[in-house]
């Protein structure tokens, strides 16, 4: 069994790892050890017991709660704030009871309550032995008859081993320019990585890695995410006497739920994991994790796809479509996406959203001959949509000005001419759903581009029948309403999420999507960049990548397809644009990546020479069985003279002989990763490489 229990002590224990928590003396839920699994359960720590410091300090600077809430002396950073009806502003948890269930996966309950109130907290811990990973979460009940405000409910607190020598990893950047990688010192303090705009955002991800000196492919590193949509919240903090946590969560900020009585509150998933193997082997476990757990259609390859939005812009019409259809299914399109200017009065950015049916002028027989039109060409037809948005120039504002989210006395902001629906209200989440099912019934449509491209303003909720503050998650809870109703109904669509590129990249989404638009920066050099930051917690398969025209100019063809290729390959330039030597190299392109895609999007990856902090790099896909790989490399601008660095190749058998594409005779495993290679490269340059396991007989 996974999970050793006793009445005081519990060791979770994965394939590689080891997490241990337990009862102190002073009867504190305390946390014992996170680190490489151990031989025998009597080598783990005991929990830590109270020390007297000095008056001026609680004894929970050395002491390790696991979950602790606001109250007494405990002046570190809490998981848990409540006001109860009374004023009483502090909560006091005492553990009660806990179970232990087996199936489908190992569970760890830890049940506590408040030593005085009604208030009942559960922490859940959910094991994913062979992924090394574990998942928790918390529930709140209110066993009174009167309610009580929760102030902040963090999914989880993770302790790292004693000492303060710990480097924080996180996210940060802004639109076009997402997934830009911080490493840091953790100093004494607390750090805050955090979104306030409704959605995870572009400047932050629900991510982190905590290290000692870790590198790529080797040393220690702690790592986590959320899985939510919406603001979160992760805070890294050390104590004055080298006492290091995680917390993370939803994000407190202007935040306040007003739990009734009998009506639970169960906080979003927080998935973490170690690993001894650095951040390579990391990312690879979330990777894993996100194909056989969190995505709907698991390992099912994804389509070469087109999407017309930078050909036609809101110019869209049957004739334009169908025009680009036809050069699209000549290169070897498998999918052809029309994006925005489809449905009604939709020919600026300043009307039509919300009236989501075709329009009548574009499209004055529907969208069903053009469907027609890209099957018989051999693709499927894809459409894209903006459901959480409306233009006040649009039927559905004039009839509901009341449904977006704004504060009545204040003028409602406008960004991108539009406002949010409030998706917190059920007929606002019901109306959704009508109007996309209908769309769906009566179109064949296999894939959906679910867009979102603002942040909130005036986050006012009038009637709300909680605390108006309630909005930041029950906006996310009825998003995720919406698209699991929607997924029941309409199980073969393909959905993708985009905010504006990358600003809802999280594995809360994915379990309704299975795709991201991780950046509208589709210039190549600068997607280097993106793609390797997204890589540190989602896999290949999940990121749509597309060849546009943007730096037509200066980055050559080929390298754009190479760019895109380390992901879920796709097209967006104006193919009416492109000569027959470019559709030539794109058909050529499009070929070879249907012959390796399968390696891409549901092999291991491994980040060679980072893109971020070099301009010659390399990323490598290796099969799971090790068969077969793929090798890219690109150089950006570096003067000559310029000194190529060794490639060493990783991921392959040791003692079993490869050949890679382009260089001469086989060589074994253990030779590829420990002698290298050389690829030579111009500037704005790149090669992709096939790798091939040498068959005995």
């Amino acid at each position: 069994m996974p999970i050793h229990s006793s009445p005081s002590s519990w060791i979770l224990e994965t394939r590689k790892a080891a997490y241990a928590l337990g009862l102190n003396p002073a009867g504190l839920l305390t946390h014992r050890y996170w680190g490489a699994r151990l031989p025998y359960v009597e080598d783990y720590p005991s929990p830590f017991n109270p020390v007297h410091w000095a008056s001026t300090d609680g004894p929970h600077h050395f002491v390790p709660e696991e979950y602790p809430g606001y109250a007494g002396t405990k002046y570190v950073d809490p998981t848990l704030k409540v006001t109860f009806a009374d004023a009483v502003r502090d909560v006091v948890l005492e553990f009660q009871d806990f179970t232990v269930t087996g199936s489908p996966q190992p569970e760890l309950a830890l049940r506590l309550t408040d030593s005085v109130y009604p208030l009942q907290v559960t922490l859940h811990y959910r094991l994913h032995e062979e992924l090394d990973l574990i998942e928790r979460w918390v529930t709140l009940e209110n066993l009174s008859d009167q309610p009580i405000l929760v102030e902040r409910a963090f999914s989880a607190k993770w302790t790292l081993p004693q000492g303060d020598d710990y480097s924080l990893t996180h996210m940060y950047g802004r639109h076009i320019d997402e997934f830009r990688m911080k490493r840091e010192s953790l100093t004494p303090g607390l750090k805050i990585v955090e979104s306030r705009r409704l959605i995870p955002s572009h400047r932050a991800a629900p991510w982190f890695a905590v290290d000692r000196n870790a590198s790529e492919e080797s040393g220690e590193v702690w790592f986590g995410t959320l899985a939510w949509s919406g603001n979160f919240k992760i805070t890294a903090e050390v104590t004055e006497f080298a006492s290091t946590r995680v917390s993370i969560g939803v994000n407190d900020w202007d935040f306040a739920w007003k739990l009734m009585p009998g009506e639970p509150l169960v906080t979003p998933s927080a998935l973490s994991g170690y690993t001894q193997n650095g951040f390579g082997a990391a990312s690879r476990l979330f990777h894993d994790y996100v194909r056989d757990v969190v995505i709907p259609h698991g390992k099912v390859p994804h389509k070469v796809l087109y999407n017309s939005w930078e050909a036609t812009f809101f110019n869209v019409d049957e004739a334009s479509q169908s025009k680009l259809a036809e050069i699209a299914a000549q290169m070897g399109v498998e999918l052809f996406v029309m994006d925005d200017g489809w449905f009604h009065k939709r020919n600026r950015d300043n009307a039509g959203l919300g009236d989501w049916f075709p329009d009548a002028v574009k499209f004055p027989n529907g969208l069903g001959s053009l469907i027609q039109k890209v099957n018989d060409l051999g693709m499927q037809f894809g459409l894209w949509v903006e459901p959480e948005m409306v233009n006040p120039d649009s039927d559905l504002y004039r009839a509901h000005p009341d449904w977006v989210i704004h504060f009545p006395t204040r003028a409602r902001t406008e960004s991108r001419n539009q406002l949010i629906l409030n998706l917190a209200r059920v007929d606002v989440q019901d109306f959704i759903i009508a109007t996309l099912d209908t769309l769906l019934s009566e179109n064949n449509i296999a894939f959906i581009k679910w867009d979102m491209n603002r942040g909130v303003s005036e986050p006012g909720w009038q009637d709300a029948p909680g605390d108006p503050r309630e909005l930041w998650v029950r906006y996310v809870q009825g998003l995720y309403r919406v698209w699991g109703t929607l997924r029941e109904r309409h199980p073969n669509v393909i959905w993708q999420s985009c905010a504006s590129g990358g600003g809802r990249p999280d594995f809360g989404i994915l379990r309704f999507a299975d795709q991201v638009w991780i950046s509208d920066n589709t210039e190549a050099t600068a997607r280097l960049h993106i793609q390797e930051g997204y890589s540190q917690f989602l896999p290949a398969n999940t990121m749509e990548a597309w060849v546009t025209d943007w730096g037509r100019d200066l980055v050559p063809l080929e390298f754009r397809f190479h760019v895109s290729m380390c992901g879920t390959l796709g097209v967006g330039g104006n193919l009416l644009q492109w000569d027959q030597a470019e559709r030539k190299l794109a058909a050529d392109r499009i070929r070879l990546y249907k012959e390796i895609r399968e390696v891409i999007q549901f092999g291991d990856q491994y980040r060679l020479i980072s893109a971020q902090k070099n301009e010659y790099s390399a990323v490598q896909y290796v099969s799971k069985d090790k068969s077969e790989s793929v090798l890219f490399v690109f150089r950006t601008y570096i003067r000559d003279p310029f000194n190529l660095p060794m490639i060493y190749l990783r991921g392959l058998e040791a003692e079993a002989r490869y050949t890679v594409e382009g260089m001469e005779g086989a060589r074994s495993g253990k030779a590829w990763m420990e002698v290298g290679l050389k690829v030579p490269l111009l500037n704005l340059h790149s090669k992709v490489l096939r790798i091939q396991r040498v068959r005995t007989s």
